[in-house]
């Protein structure tokens, strides 16, 4: 099967190239779709939704992909045109159900929740994908915005940026989410802020199902909804890190190298690829056993 997208989508062309079957949304066929709804917070729109896409892209299902944009938020870093044309917003989807739902990270993570211009806006969605969508994946901000939104988790300001590509283990190997992860994994992060584990094994829905001695809680599940809450950037192609470091550096800042991600810890030499037969994986069990599969219960 596919990846159907918006016609014209840039992501297109460059997923072509790596051997990923797309087609565009004048194809369809009846059985086996699964209708996934992408909220891109991210500020480089066009590089998250060919991440994104190249996760999703590893299923034999047919997705039918709808990008959705902020109503109440102007973004800066990507062109109108580009979201005129392939993005839209709640209030034209509301109507409909789908099957899944991602939100991604966003860089607000040290402002609070409530000062972030569209919280309004993006607590109204997640209150609406809990009676209109299967099953949502959070992702980094966003799995600290909703377990904020949805079981009063704070987060923390971290003393220094949890930057760069850690170990992380498994807590519950039968969690369907890391179905056939490895005992020991990585998986990149780049935040700010932080949950701590004290706060969520506080709540009885909530089970921490990965963590990592360096980076903390890394995988949270609700057992009793199907929301699945991911603090790090699996998603991330092999360069992000190195680009984030760079135009942080441009800026001035004081930012740390990358953990283990530069072999020898010189940035002059390019970064391996570690992660992503895991990041494939997260994302393949979250459409089988959390949205596929959710779509078919009786």
């Amino acid at each position: 099967m596919s990846l159907v997208v918006p016609k014209n989508l840039p992501a297109i062309k460059i997923l072509k190239e790596e051997n990923i079957f797309l087609t565009t949304e004048n194809y369809s066929v009846s059985q086996g779709v699964i209708n996934m709804l992408i909220l891109n917070l991210m500020p480089l729109k066009v590089i998250t939704e060919v991440q994104l896409l190249r996760m999703l892209s590893n299923t034999t299902l047919q997705i039918n992909i709808t990008l959705l944009k902020m109503q109440t938020h102007i973004s800066k870093n990507t062109p109108v045109e580009h979201l005129d044309a392939f993005y839209t917003t709640i209030d034209k989807v509301k109507n409909r159900h789908f099957d899944g739902l991602i939100i991604t990270g966003a860089p607000v993570e040290l402002l609070e929740f409530e000062e972030v211009n569209y919280w309004k806006e993006l607590t109204e969605i997640m209150e609406w994908a809990d009676e209109n969508v299967k099953s949502t994946l959070f992702i980094c901000w966003a799995a600290q915005a909703g377990l904020y939104h949805h079981y009063g988790v704070p987060k923390y300001e971290l003393k220094q940026k949890m930057f760069g590509n850690f170990s992380h283990t498994l807590n519950n190997v039968n969690a369907p989410i890391v179905h056939s992860f490895d005992d020991v994994f990585l998986a990149p992060h780049s935040r700010h802020t932080e949950i701590r584990r004290n706060d969520v094994i506080k709540v009885p829905n909530l089970e921490i199902v990965s963590e990592s001695e360096t980076a903390g809680v890394y995988i949270v599940r609700d057992i009793q909804k199907s929301r699945i809450f991911v603090t790090g950037h699996s998603e991330y192609d092999t360069n992000t890190l190195k680009e984030e470091y760079i135009r942080d550096i441009d800026k001035g800042l004081d930012i740390q190298m990358p953990f283990d991600y530069f072999p020898n810890n010189d940035p002059n030499q390019k970064p391996l690829m570690r992660w992503k037969s895991h990041a494939v994986l997260l994302f393949s069990n979250w459409l089988n056993y959390y949205v596929y599969q959710n779509k078919h219960v009786c």
